[in-house]
């Protein structure tokens, strides 16, 4: 497979901050979000690429790792200094009757042996610096990585729940969300991946989470805003209403006199945050929109005669004075 250029899936120059790679990826996602291109078969493709694309480079280890060795660097189980050892061994070796390359089945006492004559043993110094290469490559060649994805609902991966999916061979295995998981966000499965020849053991499966939209809640960072149906007479005289949240309804208070679109923070009911260096996970807020709602049927007469009663009360004021926009 064709190795990708993370940094041109993305459209980011290599010396990109991270406030680049978080504005690229969210610009792309959305284009390429598989809902929004839902007659082009090739949108989920181009999301899983820009979604892998931003889970390495937004990390800085991965990137380290990627822009030295490439996405060869992300395999799992990786040694990067047993691969540095080995480039700067190729990079001063002479190359002899043998050639350039190394068969992967050759010993180090072997491949020494054949530099320096019959009977050569390797020195401890050798060992420690070829980090026993040669009698690792002898090992069985695990299974290949393999990739997918999974729709989850919007409060599961808000709040780190187990889920079940169907894997081909393996039936129905289950998978425990990371706390506070986002759209995009890819998880690994150590040892679901493809079939190792023989004994070798399974390559991993890679999975990258698509979050179902929820019916009224929605994730802006770590907090969660959903709009909050209520009535004038609730507005005017403030009242004490029931507020769904992802860990169940809660009372909120309304102050009296609140202005129709105005915002009550609920603390901690919000999404889970990444856990900090105490090893705790703190969660974002949740925003309530108060939005004022008319009843429905009814004698309109009577709602009219009331709304022209409230009008009477502005008499003489501007509720809109405070924009500039005169009358």
């Amino acid at each position: 497979m064709a190795e990708r250029d993370l940094y041109k899936i993305l459209d980011i120059e290599r010396s990109a901050s991270r406030d680049d790679i978080r504005k690229a990826y969210r610009r792309l996602a959305r284009k390429h979000h598989p809902d929004v291109n839902q007659n082009d078969p090739k949108a989920a493709e181009r999301f899983k690429d820009v979604s892998f694309a931003n889970d390495v480079l937004s990390d800085d280890e991965k990137r380290k790792l990627y822009d030295e060795f490439g996405e060869s660097g992300l395999a799992s189980g990786f040694d990067a200094d047993q691969a540095r050892a080995w480039k700067r061994w190729q990079d001063g070796r002479q190359r002899s009757p043998y050639g350039s390359q190394v068969d992967s089945g050759i010993d180090l006492e072997d491949l020494l042996s054949g530099f320096s004559g019959p009977g050569r043993r390797a020195s401890d110094e050798d060992s420690a610096f070829f980090g026993g290469l040669g009698r690792r490559a002898r090992g069985p060649r695990r299974g290949a990585d393999t990739e997918g994805s999974i729709t989850v609902d919007f409060l599961d991966a808000v709040r780190g729940r187990q889920v079940a999916l169907s894997v081909d061979g393996r039936g129905q295995i289950k998978v425990t969300l990371p706390p506070g998981t986002v759209d995009g966000t890819r998880i690994r499965l150590a040892g679901q991946g493809g079939t190792g020849p023989g004994k070798a053991p399974p390559g991993d499966l890679y999975l990258t989470v698509r979050l179902r939209p929820h019916p009224f809640f929605r994730r802006e960072g770590d907090d969660i805003h959903l709009a909050l149906p209520v009535t004038v007479s609730e507005l005017l005289r403030g009242a004490t209403v029931r507020l769904p949240t992802p860990d169940g309804a809660v009372d909120l208070k309304i102050p009296a006199r609140s202005p129709n679109g105005r915002k009550l923070r609920v603390r901690g009911k919000g999404a889970t945050r990444h856990p900090t260096a105490d090893n705790t996970a703190p969660q974002g807020d949740l925003y309530a929109e108060l939005v004022a709602t008319l009843p429905e049927g009814g004698d309109q007469s009577s709602i009219e005669k009331v709304a022209l009663e409230l009008d009477a009360l502005y008499a003489g004021q501007d509720v809109r004075r405070g924009l500039g926009a005169g009358r």
